[in-house]
């Protein structure tokens, strides 16, 4: 009876979404405007604004205990506060956790954007904006699922349910991580749900099961007192960008080897059935670099196919050099100080402190004459592979087939995810991320997209997956 009684619910919550799919992309859109940069303190408002939404409408769809839970301390005051909302009257059922993160990149540069990134517009089946896809449009899906299933369901759902989105994951997720040590029993759960990854393309449901760790640092090379006329002192004093070009062109080889002594030495090797089955996705290598990446070449460690490189191996990337003089025209200026932002995403079984210890001697191993070198971490998350031998991965593929008629694939994604480690670490909590990108979503770039279609049929994959668990 609780079988048949679940079923005509999921129905019914399926029909809801789908009558008010307008109504959610308006709501999404809404989200959408708020500028919610969390690495940008003149947006500190406005990240708090987007709390403040989402916090609104948990309560609104009928989620009871509605929190702004505060991160900011003396120590870190520019913490953005996390947002959690429950729903525990299902006696006998599972719990699940449905995570996700209102705040998103900065859209530099405006240039690029063919309309403006916070007023997010409608073209060829996509809605273009920041935070489209990463991760507003993804996290709304969840909430839009819940809604859906309240209603159809008299005020009740099939499982227990707890949410927690947070402010910070684009910038490393310090203060969910001290929660979840903290205060972990919160959070208690059977599986947790993110919506924050991509299909591995159109039409493809996907769940990822694997997702690199990450290592942010910066090097700071310090060299004159000031900063000196090129004329007058060019030739005698060192030059703090040169001395960081000299160090960046030592961490790798031509071949994109890094060459921090032992980098290598944890790296775990993905399995053969793995491998075997990454070989057997439609993946068109040309097709990739030239519609996706848009480069003359594609490069990275010998003997890897790019899936392996993106997916299995750690990488070594500089992402900005601030320092000096930057303005139109000529300045001779030798700078005093420069610096650059460097990050390495990890695989299993690397663990960030450890690279980051190699990384940090090494460095300071090759410093060049004159130059004071600091290296600093700025924030980082664990590498993490996922079991698919459960019950709720399970679910979870029922679920997307029937919305896409087609078989899950499995994968790993290339990017970090810091709360997933924190998940499966601290919380023992097995994790489903069951995402609805696309691999040409820009995410993180101009002109970011989420599909539509993929944001409806989210809806509905994830309503699917609810009553699954609870059946």
């Amino acid at each position: 009876m609780a079988m048949m009684e679940v079923g005509a619910g999921t129905l019914a919550a399926v029909e809801f979404a789908k009558a008010n799919g307008d109504r959610f992309v308006d709501e999404l859109k809404a989200l959408l405007r708020i500028p919610s940069v969390s690495t940008a303190p003149e947006h500190a408002e406005d990240v708090r604004r987007a709390a403040q939404f989402c916090a609104d409408e948990l309560k609104r769809i009928g989620l009871e205990n509605i929190e702004l839970i505060e991160t900011a301390t003396t120590e870190r005051p520019g913490g953005h506060p996390l947002v959690y909302a429950d729903f525990l009257h299902t006696t006998g059922k599972p719990t699940v956790l449905c995570y996700g993160h209102y705040d998103v990149q900065p859209a530099e540069p405006l240039d690029e954007w063919k309309s403006p990134p916070f007023e997010p517009t409608e073209r060829h089946g996509n809605l273009y904006a920041r935070g489209a896809v990463d991760d507003k449009g993804q996290m709304w899906m969840h909430v839009k699922a819940i809604e859906s299933l309240m209603i159809s369901c008299g005020g009740k759902l099939p499982v227990n349910l707890r949410v927690i989105l947070e402010g910070e994951e684009e910038v490393g997720g310090e203060g969910i991580a001290t929660f979840v040590r903290e205060h972990g029993e919160r959070l208690k759960a059977d599986v947790a749900l993110v919506s924050d990854t991509e299909m591995f393309a159109p039409e493809t449901p996907t769940l990822c099961v694997g997702l690199r760790g990450m290592i942010y640092t910066e090097i700071e090379a310090r060299g004159a007192r000031t900063d000196l006329h090129s004329g007058m002192y060019g030739g005698t004093v060192p030059n703090p960008f040169v001395a960081l070009a000299q160090v960046i062109a030592k961490l790798k080889d031509e071949d994109g080897k890094i060459l921090i002594p032992g980098f290598y030495d944890k790296v775990q090797t993905p399995t053969d059935a793995e491998l075997k089955a990454w070989k057997a996705l439609p993946f068109d290598e040309e097709e990739y670099r030239e519609h996706e990446v848009g480069s003359t070449e594609l490069t990275g460690e010998p003997g890897y196919t790019t899936l392996e490189r993106t997916w299995s191996r750690p990488t070594l990337d500089v992402h900005g050099m601030p320092g000096g003089f930057i303005g139109a025209g000529a300045k001779t200026v030798i700078p005093a100080k420069a610096v650059a932002k460097v990050s390495m995403r990890l695989v299993p079984d690397m663990t960030p402190a450890e690279t980051f210890a190699l990384y940090k001697e090494y460095v300071e191993s090759i410093c060049p004459k004159g130059i004071v070198l600091e290296v600093r971490l700025i924030h980082s998350g664990d590498p993490i592979v996922v079991s698919t031998d459960n019950a709720f991965v399970r679910a979870a593929t029922e679920a997307m087939r029937e919305v896409f008629g087609k078989d899950t694939v499995f994968v790993r994604g290339g990017g970090s995810i810091p709360i997933v480690g924190d998940f499966v670490r601290e919380l023992k909590t097995p994790t489903v991320l069951m995402g609805f990108g696309l691999p040409d979503d820009n995410l993180h770039a101009p002109n970011e997209k989420f599909n539509l279609s993929n944001f409806h049929r989210g809806i509905e994959s994830i309503i699917r997956f609810l009553a699954a668990v609870g059946a």
